[in-house]
Parts: C-alpha cells; sequence; structure tokens
C-alpha cells in the first residue's frame, strides 16, 4: 500500500510540474508576439522599404526610390538647361549670311554687303588684232601674254595723283559739293574729279569707274595715251576716250602704255615674269617704270 501511494505522489506532482512548464512557454510566447505587435503599430524600429541592410553613403537616411527618381529627373533638367540649352545659346556661333546677331558668348562681325567692291568691274581688257603684235607671246599655264614693247621688270609702287583722288574699297562719309551724279544701265554713280563713288550705308565708297560713264571733265593731268591711232585719257587706273565734248569711261585698251598705276593693284608671278594685276587687268612692265596693258588669250 505504502509503496502504490508513494507511487501517486511521484506522479501527481510530474503532472503538475508538465503543467506549469506548458503554462509558462505559453505566457513567453504570447510577449513575444505583443512585442511584435508594438513593432508593427510603430513602437519599434521601421526597416527600410526594399529588406536588407541599407545605409546611406554620407551616413543619413536612406532615400527612397521614389525621391531618388525626382533627384534624378531634377539632374537631369538641370543638366539640359545648364549645358544642352546655355550651349546652343552662349557658345554655338550663328553663321548667318549678311549681318550677324549678338547674343551670349558668340563673336560676331556685323558685314555690311553695300560697301564690299568689286575691283574687277568692268576691267576686262579691250582686244586689240593679234596680228599687229611683233613678237610672239609669253605663254605660261595654258595662257598667252601678248604686248609690243620687252619685258623689263622693275618693282610695283603705286602711283599717287594727289589729295583729292582715292583707291577703290575707299570710304568716305560725305562728297564734296562738285561731285555730279552719272547714271549708267540704271545704276548711279557720283563723279568728282577722276573718281567714281557708289552710295553705301552712311557715305559713299569709291569703285571702279563703270563702262559708259560719261562726264564733261577730267583732270587736267590725266595722260594722253594712243593705242591703234585712237587716243585715250588715263587718270587714276581709268581710261576715257574723248566723244564730241564729252569723256566717256573704256576699258582698258590693250597695247597702252602708262607711267604709273594705282594703289590697289599687287604683283602677280607668272612662270618667270612678274605681272601687275589691277582688278582683271595685267600689265606687264616695260622700260622707264612704265607699264603695258597686256592681252591675255587662253589656249596653248
Amino acid at each position: 500500500m505504502k509503496r502504490v501511494k508513494y507511487t501517486t505522489r511521484l506522479f501527481s506532482i510530474i503532472l503538475v510540474m508538465l503543467v506549469i512548464g506548458s503554462l509558462q512557454t505559453n505566457a513567453q510566447r504570447m510577449n513575444h508576439g505583443a512585442s511584435r505587435s508594438m513593432g508593427r503599430s510603430g513602437g519599434g524600429v521601421q526597416r527600410p522599404a526594399g529588406g536588407g541592410n541599407k545605409r546611406s553613403i554620407n551616413g543619413g537616411s536612406v532615400k527612397s526610390p521614389d525621391r531618388n527618381r525626382g533627384n534624378k529627373a531634377r539632374n537631369n533638367n538641370n543638366n539640359n538647361i545648364g549645358n544642352k540649352t546655355n550651349n546652343n545659346a552662349g557658345n554655338k556661333t550663328n553663321l548667318n549670311r549678311g549681318n550677324k546677331n549678338v547674343s551670349g558668348n558668340n563673336v560676331n562681325i556685323n558685314v555690311d554687303k553695300s560697301k564690299t567692291v568689286v575691283n574687277n568691274r568692268n576691267t576686262v581688257v579691250r582686244r586689240n588684232n593679234i596680228n599687229t603684235y611683233r613678237r610672239p607671246p609669253y605663254a605660261y599655264g595654258g595662257r598667252r601674254y601678248y604686248a609690243y614693247h620687252p619685258y623689263y621688270y622693275h618693282p610695283f609702287h603705286p602711283f599717287y595723283w594727289g589729295p583729292v583722288w582715292h583707291p577703290w574699297g575707299f570710304f568716305i562719309a560725305t562728297l564734296a559739293t562738285t561731285a555730279i551724279i552719272v547714271s549708267v544701265e540704271n545704276a548711279q554713280y557720283h563723279y568728282d574729279q577722276g573718281v567714281w563713288y557708289s552710295a553705301s550705308n552712311g557715305g559713299y565708297t569709291v569703285v571702279a569707274a563703270p563702262v559708259g560713264g560719261t562726264v564733261t571733265t577730267i583732270p587736267t593731268n590725266s595722260q594722253p595715251v594712243v593705242v591703234n591711232n585712237v587716243t585715250n585719257y588715263y587718270y587714276g587706273g581709268t581710261y576715257y576716250e574723248k566723244d564730241g565734248k564729252q569723256y566717256k569711261v573704256v576699258a582698258p585698251p590693250a597695247g597702252a602704255v602708262v607711267d604709273g598705276l594705282p594703289e590697289g593693284g599687287e604683283e602677280v608671278k607668272v612662270g618667270d615674269q612678274t605681272y601687275v594685276k589691277v582688278g582683271e587687268t595685267y600689265y606687264q612692265p616695260v622700260e622707264d617704270n612704265k607699264y603695258e596693258v597686256a592681252q591675255v588669250e587662253e589656249g596653248k
């Protein structure tokens, strides 16, 4: 009997211990569950979206993907405005034909086309009969250069006709009261003491004398030039032919020999010979510091 009672008590004690252990386990589970629910409701530390242990580069809070996208968009916009727009407006040079606008960092040059001088206007040589030349032409580069006088080189020095004469391209704001208007083929020119002008913005520009232009007087120091029994008068690079009581501008006659060439002429090397080119007219240097209008023919 005693053994049975002892066994029953031991069994009861073990049963009570098992019950107590089970109650403690359930209580711990309930505590953990409460702490988890408190963490979710705002009492705990909130992990960054996306999971993992992400850290900001500078040690601050990690930005959300939406914020990053916003900043990238703003940065892209700034780059577009700062680089693309400014490059288009500030650094690129606008190459417009005519006048160029000034803006930003552009380097602009205002070109007044009305003052551009075409020096080859009306400078085509009046051709002479080739059979009248006593010497063979100088041939080079597919061209033949005819002249009555032998070639004799001397350095080119522009001739000075006095203070009232000006070279092609010279600009002047006002004209003297002695200037007159001359119409040639529906174009108006101004003539004064052997110099021809064309009106341009804000003034007048010296141009080559227009062939056909007629005036009543020419400078008294004009040089008579006889070619094929025809007398022309030479002054300041221009040739005149007398027509009754007037003087008409003519193209340079081949074979004419003159004492001086105007400013604007340039030496041009043609093979072994050096010519002075005024507009499109070639002058061959001859003896006594004179120049002859060369007749230039194409072909070998």
